[in-house]
């Protein structure tokens, strides 16, 4: 089961190439993130272009700011198979997964990362992905999936997701792209 809420852009406010100030799920601390159409036109990801399979209808953006952040704090299962005490023996792993990309040459770009906290809120482990390069794009303009699978540190209970769009070249638009976020547990022993 995804734990993030509204990965996928699908919820709330958007459709268009303009800034919104709320994304249902996930709080907005910098910058005015854009969730577009995948049917907009105007050079943005199409349907046709690379990307996940099972996309929705719409995708994150960094709008028009420099750089924009969604931040958004998950609270871990307590119990069962993936709950605290499963945790605190070292028997639940995580995947991480994204579909991040950006526009054509550009080097505008999104990284997506999770950081799991203990009770204090003192983070114990850091997972990265992104951002994906135009290189890597094939100067395409693409979404290319992006995964890392770890064990949940021992006392985690908290996990906080951060997606950061950055636009690196000139123009007004930050063309970092995501979709697809998730973060999954998986148990990797019996119940204790």
């Amino acid at each position: 089961m995804n734990l993030v809420v509204n990965g996928d852009a699908e919820s709330g406010p958007g459709g268009s190439a303009e800034p919104v100030t709320d994304v249902t799920g996930w709080q907005v601390p910098e910058g005015a993130p854009a969730l577009i159409a995948y049917n907009l036109g105007n050079g943005y990801p199409g349907p046709a272009d690379p990307g996940p399979a099972t996309r929705g209808s719409r995708f994150f953006s960094g709008g028009n700011s420099p750089r924009t952040a969604l931040v958004q704090d998950i609270t871990l299962p307590t119990r069962g198979i993936t709950g605290r005490r499963a945790v605190d023996a070292g028997k639940v792993r995580y995947t991480l997964a994204g579909w991040l990309g950006g526009y054509a040459t550009q080097e505008d770009g999104a990284r997506l990362s999770v950081e799991f906290r203990d009770a204090e809120g003192t983070p114990v482990a850091l997972s990265v992905l992104g951002p994906v390069t135009a290189a890597e794009r094939l100067s395409r303009t693409a979404l290319i999936e992006r995964t890392a699978t770890a064990t949940v540190p021992p006392g985690a209970r908290t996990a906080r997701m951060l997606l950061v769009f950055t636009r690196s070249g000139g123009g007004t638009s930050n063309d970092g792209y995501a979709d697809a976020i998730s973060l999954t547990l998986h148990a990797t022993g019996g119940r204790k």
